[in-house]
């Protein structure tokens, strides 16, 4: 593969960890990963930093059992794999976004509620989030961390029919087939919970039928360059005023 192609998507994924910090998607943890274009059984990902804070040389590559390729002693992220089972389960996913979402972290422990799509831009919701209960596997001693591939490839069965799910108690994980949709997604997974809990607290809604969930995601997912640009411009001009 070309060097420069491969250096433009390690930028690309830098740039995702700043535009998500800036989003309130991810604070200092949360994380973001992306395939390797022409080795299906790596991925990239930052090693154990605050996403605000990547930079390129923090970029390490990694194979579908959660280790580094290189491994440089460098410290990297307890729930690499729940990256790695994913890739290893979905061929077609070549980017996710693991993140501790405040508004949508609720809706993992809410019993009589899922999150549901209530606005165009969250189609890809589809007509609820599954939630993934760690307890049912796993016992009532974990810390919730997808820590062990046996926890990753459990975890990843949620992901046989969904593009997001919730984690009781921890956060959320989208996956996507590139860079830039899989953080639209995680974006307005995050904006749809703001707005799903302010719709609850003033009367019943309604939320997006499955046909109009799969109609609005193909419409506005269609467009994720848009904001995509708009995003990645105001992450850089944040940076360049801290230089």
């Amino acid at each position: 593969m070309d060097i420069g192609a491969l250096t433009d998507l390690i930028e690309k994924l830098v740039v995702a960890n700043h535009i998500l910090f800036d989003h309130g998607v991810v604070d200092a943890f949360g994380h973001i990963s992306a395939r390797h274009p022409a080795i299906a059984d790596r991925f990239f990902l930052a090693r154990n930093r605050a996403p605000g804070a990547i930079e390129p040389g923090d970029i390490l590559e990694f194979d579908l059992s959660g280790e580094t390729v290189q491994p440089t002693g460098e410290r990297v992220y307890l729930e690499r794999f729940l990256h790695s089972e994913i890739y290893r389960a979905r061929p077609d996913v070549m980017a996710i976004v693991h993140s501790h979402s405040h508004s949508i972290v609720p809706f993992s422990v809410l019993e009589s509620k899922r999150l549901q799509p209530i606005f165009h831009m969250a189609g890809f919701i589809g007509t609820q989030a599954p939630v993934f209960e760690i307890r049912e596997r796993f016992g009532e001693c974990t810390d919730l961390l997808i820590r062990d591939r046996a926890k990753g490839a459990e975890f990843a069965k949620c992901f046989a029919n969904h593009d997001i799910a919730l984690m009781r108690g921890h956060g959320s994980t989208v996956v996507a087939d590139s860079i830039e949709r899989v953080v639209f997604r995680a974006v307005y997974a995050e904006i749809n919970a703001r707005m799903q809990f302010a719709a609850a607290s003033v009367d019943s809604f309604k939320h997006l039928t499955e046909q109009e969930a799969r109609s609005c995601m193909e419409t506005n997912e269609g467009q994720v360059e848009r904001p995509w640009a708009l995003w990645a411009e105001q992450a850089a001009a944040k940076r360049a005023r801290k230089d």
